[in-house]
């Protein structure tokens, strides 16, 4: 009888050894293969390090790009027009033959954002930096701008709030005010007039972040698509094996 004991704890000792390796060979497998994607041996990790260099680089080249004489102006996908707010104002002064001071104003706008652009880099780059990617396979494998729409989504407002005095400066330097004002003297002096008011700090800044992140956007789906443009390492790592 003691002998029949004996093999039967014996024989749940091994069993139980066995199950325990067994769930330690489970968990280091886990360990191994966590935060990676089939086919490209990279870690969630230095997915998440290549899609912030992605952004970086086109925070940079965007700045650059949008900070040039016209770069707001004549690029139709990032053009500050009049606040449509303000519509019914812009429509009476043309109709009053004040064309030339509706565009100089409009013009105005688009300068100050191209003045802003100027020093949007680093605050940008900023944003990227601090922001929490937790799975950057997802975003790896989404559209060709998935990167830049999280950068959106995820750091709106404290890169507005940054970026906000640089845009002030920037409407200062080029006097869009003082179009503005021009504009709203002739405008009051019009039957029936409406006060308007629009806060041109709030449009601008705004307009400017959007208009960057488009190209910001342009700029993430150049890297993804084209090796050229994959200009580090950790580039063509990331974007070269998806």
């Amino acid at each position: 009888m003691k002998t029949i004991l004996l093999s039967a704890l014996l024989l749940c000792t091994l069993a139980g050894s066995s199950q325990g390796l067994l769930n330690k060979a489970k968990d280091k497998a886990n360990s191994i293969t966590k935060g990676k994607s089939s086919g490209t041996g990279l870690s969630n990790e230095q997915v998440v390090k290549g899609l912030k260099e992605a952004l970086s680089i086109g925070a940079d080249n965007s700045s650059t790009l949008a900070s040039k004489a016209d770069g707001f102006y004549k690029n139709p996908e990032i053009f500050i027009p009049w606040p449509a707010e303000a519509q019914a104002m812009k429509d009476k002064l043309i109709k009053m033959g004040f064309q030339n001071k509706v565009t100089e104003f409009e013009t105005s706008l688009n300068r100050a954002a191209e003045e802003a652009a100027k020093d949007a880099a680093p605050i940008f780059k900023d944003a990227v930096t601090g922001m929490s990617v937790g799975d950057g396979f997802a975003i790896l494998k989404g559209n060709d701008t998935a990167a830049t729409h999280y950068l959106r989504e995820k750091t709106y407002s404290p890169l507005k709030e940054k970026f906000t005095p640089v845009v002030k400066t920037a409407i200062e330097k080029v006097k869009v005010t003082a179009y503005w004002s021009s504009l709203v003297t002739i405008y009051n002096k019009m039957p029936g007039a409406k006060k308007q008011d629009p806060d041109l700090n709030n449009y601008v800044t705004e307009k400017a972040i959007n208009g960057l992140m488009t190209l910001i956007g342009k700029e993430e789906a150049k890297i993804r698509n084209n090796p050229a443009a994959q200009v580090t390492d950790l580039l063509k790592d990331v974007f070269g094996k998806k």
